[in-house]
């Protein structure tokens, strides 16, 4: 290596240098490799081929890290006052409901963020590698700049290298660019001629003084030619001009060898490679708070503002009544300790993974507890198209006869394995002999156990062949000669002759497939049928293989290539490519240069089932869908067309455009774009980021490697689980186990459920706090005996923060709530709506309690039968609220009362803890309590009931009227023209 010189080069620099320049940079022969004295030396200067994780926290930390939420906060100051104020009991009860969340946290958290640790996995743990001229297989991790790498089919990629010596080298780079086509490589130096997109081409030629002469040819807009001259050492130019999938002579670690054999040296290892930039820009990327964790920050600021106001107004109004300034701040401070429920965030998280085996059962396991609730108020859904939208796997769609008739074959039929499948396409008559034959021996893949060991092209002419029930016919010939595929010749050929048992050998054959234009200038004739009397919808159909070239000989016919047939032909690949196929021209002859045209096959990777009707009810309820891929832009379009999601017309943008606008502009336009194509992982993150700051709540899918930055910086990152890489899938939030994109449906479905329960908890325990501090603070104030004793209150408070409420949270999802659109991400847990039903039930609490209370105490002394009533009225007060919160809306006669079950167990276990602690006589002791009798709990059910009653009522007079809807509209009537636009911008 050079003295001073850097250990490794970029993919881009490297892809315009010679192999034998990089191997003078490296130091090394091609022919024998690094000896094993230089690897040592390298390793210990360049390092191990791995990507360097920063040193973990102590556990400790990340346990104390969790300590930082508001709510906690909030409960350890709650914890330090009582302590001060000598309430051991609140003390106690604030400190362990504190160490239950925060443990539960701790563990979920513990369990799921190893993002950094998975990006190993996609390394290849061994690699094939030459040194002092012999062949070596060790770990990937000891490979060094300078190393020479020997590939095969199905090798993953140890490093980033500059392929050389390469025999029809094809490269699988979907998982970081998300192109489904297999790439082929070349060795040639990247300087001649160099695409830049579909409507413009680079030409490079070299100057002096290390520049290169760009020529712009712009096809579609200009007929003129641009000139400008780029300085190689410029990055930024040049990687403005390429992409990972134009460097053609790079290959990728992480990205795995389809087909072919050749060499690589290693010009990048670890974290200098393309695929530790991802690692980099993943590991700086943080993930947001959820809407959840924000609205819990702020009840949690709410209850702070109310325990300051209760400390306030009690020590005013006792300054007005003469009292000692001391005995005021212990009474209000204890009050205000009492406001908080401290078992409210032990509530939130057991419901929230309740909700993650919900999801669970439903094939999306949640890594982070907060995602849960998140999917509720998703109004964005950015996905990638490869793999995630669509099944990443191609097949054939259209095919064009020698005679140009043109057929659709239904892409439900095309991907079916079935040997019996019987394709029944859209035409009478049609001669599938021929470009079926070619397709099956000018082929190298094969199909076992309906996995695919080839490149993605030709297992679709594989297995449209076994669909129409066409023999392999590659056992039937002996291959002679090959000429593979290059980026050069654009053609695949082969030589072959028919085995038979005669003495006499048949004449050899060439079959050829590749690009139309190419394949045409080797062909002097082409075929077209001769009876029109064959059926493909009734051949293929008596569920008998047969061998098509014997079958249909008789029936084909061949005549002259004449200029016109050569334009109809042309005009027909066009046809195809604008659909955003890709177009394979289907020859063969017995002289390679004057062979018979055939017909033409066009190939896409079809859409997953069901996707476009989840797209259309995604829509539906308010949900946009954007999809964001690496295809170009007819496949990406076509792509969209198929799901109902571009029609011609709509805005589409590319990643260099959005790489060249600002965040702010893109905020401007973003709303109206529903396809962005050939975007990379900063593109797609630079998209996700300017939803965001639009106030849109944004789901990012994705499966591959190029998803991973995107998926952690949205505010949920959805990955596949079974096609999905491991990064991918460590770097989201959810993960489907299905990848069936119409999960998120299922899973949105339970977070708008679980908001709605969390929403009704906090109702009830809000509204049985307020209750209880308002009771006390009335008769504090009021000079009154205490109607409540220690003990009794402390049952009070475990019933509030105990099963009662745990049951709500598992209340099963209301089919209402979970057709409603995304709330808004700032909208607060406490509404206005809920704080008037907290209000009205608390206000009925109090009035009915003290009510009761007065009526006993008509002897002016506390006895502990007052107590008792006093203590069973509010405690059947608070069982009948629970049943009223079950639902803000719906009448419990329509949810059924016994539809959630543990909900009743809860309040059975509760009613029978109450009536224990009144007739059981150690209990009666403890709590102060003596029996009531029949006539006394006929009361006490009656007065409790008002509170269920007026809540039914309430929501009767809501469905009649709808009032709510009213008060809601004029209150909230400043911000409705910014909805309307935004619903508008959806649609």
């Amino acid at each position: 290596m050079i003295p001073g010189g850097q250990a490794h080069i970029n993919a881009r620099d490297a892809a315009v240098k010679s192999i034998d320049e990089l191997a003078n940079y490296f130091k090394v022969d091609l022919k024998t490799g690094l000896d094993h004295t230089e690897a040592q030396h390298r390793l210990k200067l360049c390092g191990p081929n791995e990507l360097k994780h920063p040193n973990p926290d102590p556990l400790y930390k990340k346990y104390l890290e969790q300590f930082k939420e508001p709510m906690i906060l909030l409960l350890l100051s709650s914890a330090c006052i009582s302590l001060i104020m000598k309430q051991y009991d609140d003390t106690i009860s604030i400190t362990v409901a504190i160490l239950i969340v925060v443990t539960v946290a701790f563990i979920q958290s513990y369990r799921s963020e190893k993002v950094l640790e998975a990006l190993q996995k996609l390394m290849p743990p061994k690699c094939s590698c030459l040194r002092s001229g012999e062949m070596h297989t060790f770990l990937a991790s000891y490979l060094v700049p300078g190393d020479i790498v020997c590939l095969s089919v199905g090798d993953r990629l140890p490093a980033d290298l500059r392929l050389f010596d390469l025999t029809d080298l094809r490269m699988d780079e979907s998982s970081l660019t998300g192109e489904t086509e297999a790439v082929p490589k070349s060795s040639e130096v990247l300087c001649t001629h160099f695409p830049i997109s579909n409507t413009s081409e680079v030409r490079f030629s070299s100057t002096q003084n290390g520049w290169v002469l760009l020529t712009f040819l712009k096809k579609n807009f200009f007929s003129i030619c641009n000139n400008a001259l780029v300085n190689i050492g410029d990055n930024k130019a040049v990687e403005r001009l390429r992409g990972c999938h134009d460097l053609i002579n790079i290959g990728f670690m992480g990205t795995l060898v389809c087909s072919g054999t050749g060499k690589g040296l290693v010009i990048g290892t670890g974290e200098h490679s393309e695929f530790g930039e991802v690692f980099r820009m993943m590991h700086s990327e943080e993930a947001p708070r959820t809407p959840l964790q924000k609205s819990m920050d702020k009840l949690g600021k709410h209850l702070s503002a109310i325990s300051l106001i209760i400390i306030s107004s009690i020590v005013i109004i006792g300054l007005f009544q003469g009292r000692h300034i001391l005995e005021l701040l212990t009474i209000g401070v204890s009050l205000a300790v009492a406001a908080i429920p401290e078992g409210l965030p032990i509530v939130v998280t057991v419901t929230l993974a309740i909700g993650q085996m919900r999801m669970a059962a439903r094939n999306a396991i949640v890594r982070r507890l907060p995602a849960v609730e998140t999917l509720g108020c998703v109004n964005v859904v950015c996905s990638d198209k490869t793999g995630t939208m669509t099944k990443n796997e191609m097949t054939v769609s259209h095919i064009v006869t020698g005679s140009l008739e043109r057929y659709t074959i239904p892409i439900q039929q095309a991907n079916k394995h079935s040997d019996t499948t019987c394709i029944k396409l859209d035409m009478n008559y049609a001669n599938p002999s021929n470009y079926l034959t070619i397709g099956c021996i000018c082929n190298n893949a094969t199909i076992r156990d309906n996995q695919l060991f080839g490149q993605p092209t030709e297992g679709a002419l594989l297995r449209l062949a076994s669909q129409f029930h066409a023999l392999d016919e590659r056992a039937f010939y002996t291959r002679l000669q090959e000429w593979p595929f290059s980026s050069e010749s654009k053609l695949m050929i082969v030589k072959c002759v028919r085995n038979n048992q005669s003495s006499t050998p048949d004449e050899p054959v060439y079959f050829a497939k590749g690009a139309v234009d190419q394949l045409l200038n080797r062909c002097a004739f082409t075929s077209f049928s001769n009876d029109s009397a064959i059926s493909m919808q009734s051949s293929p159909c008596d569920g008998h293989p047969f061998m098509l070239s014997n079958r249909y000989s008789n029936n084909s016919s061949i005549k002259p290539m004449d200029l016109e047939t050569r334009k109809a032909i042309l005009n027909e690949a066009s046809i195809l490519g604008n659909l955003g196929l890709r177009v394979l021209a289907m020859a063969k002859g017995v002289n390679s240069e004057q062979m018979i045209f055939h017909g033409l096959v066009g190939l896409i990777d079809p859409p997953r089932p069901g996707v476009t009707e989840c797209i259309r009810i995604l829509y539906e309820s308010g949900v946009r869908v954007i999809m964001i891929t690496g295809d170009a832009k007819e496949t990406a379009c076509t792509i969209g067309s198929r799901l109902s999601l571009y029609r011609p017309g709509d805005l589409c943008l590319s990643g260099e455009e959005v790489e060249r606008i600002s965040v702010e502009q893109l905020m401007s336009v973003v709303r109206n774009v529903t396809v962005f194509y050939r975007s990379g992982p900063k593109h797609k993150c630079k998209i996700v980021k300017a939803l965001q700051q639009s106030n849109l709540v944004v789901a990012m899918t994705g499966d591959g490697v190029n998803d991973a930055i995107a998926l952690k910086s949205s505010d949920i990152g959805i990955a596949m689980g079974r096609t999905g890489t491991d990064v991918c899938r460590e770097a989201a939030d959810i993960v489907l186990l299905d990848d069936n994109f119409a999960t998120i449906l299922a899973a949105m479905e339970e977070g708008k459920a679980l908001f709605h329960n969390i929403k009704n908890f906090i109702g009830f325990q809000l509204s049985t706090s307020i209750a209880a501090l308002a009771l006390i603070a009335l008769s504090t104030l009021l000079s009154l005996p205490s109607p409540l004793n220690a003990m009794q209150i402390l049952f009070i408070n475990i019933l509030m923060d105990g099963p009662p409420a745990q049951s709500l949270g598992v209340e099963p999802p209301d089919p209402h709530v979970v057709r409603q659109p995304p709330r808004r991400a700032n909208d607060s847990i406490l509404d206005g709506r809920l704080m008037f039903n907290v209000l009205t039930a608390s206000s009925l609490i109090v009035s009915g309690t003290l009510w009761i209370f007065f009526r006993e105490l008509s002897d002016n002394k506390v006895t502990p039968h007052d107590t008792t009533m006093t203590f069973t009225c509010f405690v059947l007060f608070d069982m009948f609220n629970a049943l009223s919160f079950r639902s803000q809306n719906k009448s419990i006669f329509s949810l059924g009362f016994f539809s959630n079950r543990l909900f009743v167990l809860a309040v059975g276990l509760s009613l029978f803890g109450q009536l224990l602690v009144i007739y059981f006589p150690p209990l009666q002791a403890v709590f102060q309590t003596e029996a009531l009798t029949l006539k006394d709990l006929v009361l006490l059910v009656c007065l409790t009931s008002s509170v269920f009653f007026v809540s039914e009522l309430r929501k009767l007079v809501r469905i009649r009227s709808d009032f709510y809807f009213w008060a809601t509209y004029f209150l909230s009537f400043i911000k409705l023209p910014r909805r309307v636009k935004m619903d508008d911008n959806m649609v």
